[in-house]
């Protein structure tokens, strides 16, 4: 499972401020703490400084690789702020957040990516707008890798998200993604997922409760990359027991290895 923690983002307050205020301390401690929480990728946005956005980022590329030894995942639809956070970047390759078939994102990100090892997460979203059921997820997502492969980005180095949505604004939601993400599995054995959770349950009480769910079952269906907390030790927990369920622990290793460091909390 590839985990890329999310809380350096900007607009959560604290994060917010810290990027204001150039605290360099606050952000270092929240990827220290994430990469010791069992983040394979921390993540960085300064999404919401538009003007400021390129520099911020760079900022936060710089000060993360200096507190941490795993890779960022640079999170902005633009090139130039991309840019600038992969001149900062240092320990292994990083990931771009993101791609998606949305004809000026494709081509700013795609010239960034087009014949290098970094990892790029492609959203399953097209100019038409955000997919709704499973079938309109895999055409996107059959045109993404294609596409992207045939612009010299290795298949392995694809993370598909086929975006999640609220399922209390649609009852099929839900078991839509799941259902595509079963189907994309099938057809692209190679490629990863990531996927943030929290969109499924917005709007409805018990969220994180929902949200681990959820993470279960997809990942009985092929899922293996998320975007979470990484703190969260309940939904970490509720990660390893999904893959060793799902086949994709060899003799329970991950679980045992997990429970002789204590990392179970329920």
């Amino acid at each position: 499972m590839y985990i890329v923690g999310e809380l350096i983002n900007a607009s959560r307050k604290l994060v917010g401020q810290a990027i204001r205020e150039q605290n360099s301390e606050y952000i270092k401690q929240i990827a220290k703490e994430q990469e010791e929480a069992g983040a394979n990728y921390i993540d960085v946005n300064a999404g919401i400084f538009v003007e400021e956005e390129p520099e911020y980022l760079e900022w936060l590329v710089k000060n993360v690789q200096e507190a941490v030894n795993i890779p960022c995942c640079i999170d902005s639809p633009s090139s130039v702020a991309l840019e600038r956070g992969l001149a900062a970047h240092t320990k292994g390759f990083p990931m771009i957040n993101s791609i998606s078939l949305e004809k000026d994102r494709y081509d700013q990100v795609l010239s960034i990516v087009r014949n290098t090892d970094l990892k790029v997460v492609a959203l399953c979203m097209s100019d038409k707008g955000m997919p709704q059921t499973r079938n309109e997820r895999v055409l996107i997502a059959d045109q993404l890798v294609n596409s992207l492969v045939k612009n010299g980005v290795k298949a392995e180095n694809i993370f598909l998200d086929p975006l999640v949505q609220p399922i209390g604004t649609n009852d099929t939601f839900g078991i839509e993604f799941i259902d595509a993400v079963e189907d994309i599995r099938k057809a692209f054995p190679e490629v990863h997922f990531m996927c943030g959770l929290s969109n499924i349950s917005f709007g409805l009480p018990e969220r994180k409760y929902m949200n681990s769910i959820f993470a279960t079952m997809a990942i009985a269906k092929g899922l293996d990359g998320l975007m979470v907390n990484p703190l969260d030790k309940k939904m970490m927990a509720n990660i390893i027991v999904a893959e060793t369920l799902a086949g994709k622990d060899k003799s329970c290793m991950k679980y045992l290895k997990a429970f002789r460091k204590k990392k179970f909390e329920f």
